[in-house]
């Protein structure tokens, strides 16, 4: 990975980290989710259109394939991320979905896309992995009924990352879509597969806008420039690289978990962070 691609997922997973704190803040169900991803349609508009009108991108068959399977990935990812939000902590949802989601990209892009990680790589991406596991807490809890139902969410969620990770990255790289285009239409693609329910529900998406109309605008704000910045640096970095890397956004969630909803163990954080750092340098110099 150069340098630019580290700075720019690093700068990703800040922003990433904290809106995932005010989406777990808000706990708005699909109301929240429309509610921000409508700000996003509105307040990125402007850059899609600049984008289509200075860039002129190729848009064909094939990119509005991606485009609409972007938007149902990520529509679907967002629907899985309330739910284990709505049932669980900020600090072991997020660590699952996101641990889940690296390993899978790895492996989808080892076997799919043909990229060959170094062995020094391989094992930067197993210590991330091994981090992730430990920053989740005390295993045993695993085992508890009542947390069955956020880590399935979790689990579940961390496999579409896996599949929209692998899809946007051909996107981007291989299709050509801007990829600031390709994440407004998914936001697109959002806000009309819930407009039926925001009508039906307005009452809730009303009482949204009173109580977390803020997070909903950092939400809508830092989402799609967390995602672009991944995107960027896939166009020319490996996702084998890329989607490994990103995940000391965990680092960065389960501390504000702690300091800001009271959530976690901060020994066993500090294990998971050592062994993230390490295996982040090893994947950087791999």
């Amino acid at each position: 990975m150069t340098g630019l691609a580290i700075a720019l997922v690093l700068a990703a997973a800040f922003g990433h980290a904290f809106w995932n704190y005010l989406s777990k803040k808000a706990g708005g169900g699909p109301a929240f989710i429309w509610l921000f991803a409508s700000m996003s349609v509105a307040l990125y508009l402007p850059l899609a259109i600049w984008i289509l009108l200075i860039q002129k991108p190729v848009i064909g068959w094939p990119q509005l394939a991606f485009m609409l399977g972007s938007a149902a990935l990520h529509s679907l990812y967002f629907i899985l991320l309330d739910k284990g939000y709505s049932s669980g902590d900020l600090s072991l949802i997020y660590p699952l979905a996101r641990g889940t989601g690296p390993l899978l990209s790895t492996i989808a892009a080892i076997v799919w896309l043909g990229e060959r990680p170094s062995l020094t790589a391989l094992a930067g991406a197993g210590l991330i992995g091994l981090g992730i596991v430990i920053m989740t807490g005390n295993p045993v809890k695993l085992k508890d009924p009542s947390a069955r139902k956020p880590i399935i969410f979790a689990i579940l969620c961390g496999t579409v990352i896996a599949g929209y990770t692998v899809a946007d990255k051909l996107a981007v790289s291989s299709f050509l879509i801007p990829p600031l285009l390709l994440d407004w239409s998914a936001n697109v693609g959002r806000v009309l597969l819930l407009t039926p329910y925001a009508l039906k529900n307005w009452d809730k998406v009303r009482s949204q806008w009173t109580a977390h109309k803020f997070e909903a605008l950092g939400v809508a704000i830092l989402c799609p420039l967390a995602y672009v910045l991944v995107l960027t640096a896939m166009v020319f970095s490996p996702v084998s690289y890329i989607a490994p890397a990103r995940e000391v956004s965990i680092l960065i969630g389960t501390a504000l978990g702690a300091r800001l909803l009271s959530e976690g163990n901060i020994k066993v954080r500090l294990a998971g962070a050592g062994a993230m750092v390490i295996g982040l340098t090893a994947l950087a110099v791999g």
